[in-house]
């Protein structure tokens, strides 16, 4: 049973909908441990051909839950870099799936929003889409997800958006 997220079944096809739309699917603790579950569980499903991965609520996924990231401020060394370690567990798992994955993306894909679209193998996005590393405007680099950007997008365009956290609309991206 999960708290943060909902699975649906259409056939083969398992739709993982992140379920915090108050929070605009921000990650905290408790969201990464259930996608690391639930990314683990379809991967060895013979019954689950496709992963598409989606969001409740206005936003796909606004990155790290603030306030999340406020108690990590306040945490020791070992503390964070457990956590760190969890989330790029959760991206490596996603990344590395044995399935298609697909990420359904509406609304802001921000930070490690943005880095889940990009550890997938297709990104589809509304027209109302928008991406972005917004990492750098609250002074840190986006470490975790800077190899599945990288893939995603080009050495040369992730290190502009790294840089600015300039905003890219869907009919660019």
């Amino acid at each position: 049973m999960h708290e943060a997220l909902e699975i649906t079944r259409d056939g083969s096809v398992a739709t993982i909908w992140m379920n915090r739309p108050q929070r605009h699917n921000a990650f905290d603790a408790a969201l990464i441990a259930e996608l690391t579950q639930a990314f683990t569980q379809l991967g060895a499903d013979d019954e689950t051909r496709i992963v598409v991965l989606a969001g409740r609520g206005k936003s796909f996924s606004a990155g790290g839950d603030l306030n999340w990231m406020k108690s990590a401020g306040e945490a020791g060394f070992d503390a964070n870099l457990a956590d760190a370690e969890k989330l790029a567990q959760m991206f490596r798992i996603l990344a590395e799936l044995p399935k298609p994955t697909i990420a359904r993306v509406h609304g802001a894909a921000l930070g490690g929003g943005m880095g889940l679209a990009s550890a997938c193998d297709i990104c589809v996005a509304s027209t109302q889409a928008s991406f972005a590393t917004s990492e750098v405007r609250l002074g840190i680099i986006p470490a975790v997800i800077s190899p599945y950007v990288l893939r995603a997008i080009g050495a040369r365009q992730a290190s502009r958006y790294f840089l600015t956290a300039e905003r890219i609309d869907a009919a660019q991206a």
